[in-house]
């Protein structure tokens, strides 16, 4: 009997060791509410923005957008048939959704090869990169939320090429994020957490 006690004493103990809270935070509206229930993003943010210059606002208005928070975020799977699976729609994954070859790039150019995709402070600090890279090809600036996330999604070449004025569901979901950028941006300094 005591063996069974210590056995379940031990998975308990390493249930609770997992690698971090990568749920999304219950009020994705409210910049003041994220910040408060996960003060590491904010940590992770303004890291980030000191670093690269990429305004938190515009950081967290992004990161809502791909993934909601979610460090564990992936696209979905497509079916063959209804019932065949077929894998993921790309290799997007986790708060920045970024993909195996962008993200393989990051690393190397930045050093950071231990850098993980469901890690915020990996993340935050990968669409830091992502978006200075965006504004040297670009021209977008980093304050623009709405402009970044279209280079973000569409890519520094499908940007400069105009991939996304074709796209008239991209053009709204850009627009979005950039209203919530202004969004976040006033709750936050509202909070007084920028």
């Amino acid at each position: 009997m005591s063996r069974i006690l210590c056995a379940l004493c031990v998975l308990m103990a390493l249930a609770g060791c997992g690698g971090g809270n990568k749920v999304s935070p219950r009020n994705l509206d409210n910049a003041c509410s994220i910040v408060n229930e996960r003060p590491k993003y904010l940590r992770a943010m303004r890291r980030a923005e000191r670093k690269w210059d990429v305004p938190v606002p515009v950081q967290m208005a992004v990161i809502h957008q791909e993934s909601k928070f979610d460090g564990n975020a992936r696209t979905p799977i497509q079916w063959t048939l209804g019932v065949i699976p077929m894998g993921r729609q790309s290799s997007a994954y986790g708060y920045s959704q970024a993909l195996d070859g962008t993200w393989d790039q990051y690393k190397r150019e930045t050093g950071n090869r231990r850098a993980k995709r469901d890690n915020i402070k990996d993340a935050t600090d990968f669409m830091g990169w992502y978006m200075n890279k965006a504004r040297e090809k670009t021209g977008v600036p980093l304050y623009d939320a709405q402009r970044q996330y279209l280079a973000y999604h569409e890519g520094w070449n499908g940007y400069n090429r105009g991939s996304h004025t074709s796209k008239s569901w991209l053009m709204r979901v850009s627009s979005n994020v950039g209203e919530r950028a202004l969004l976040y941006d006033r709750q936050l300094r509202t909070c007084g957490k920028i």
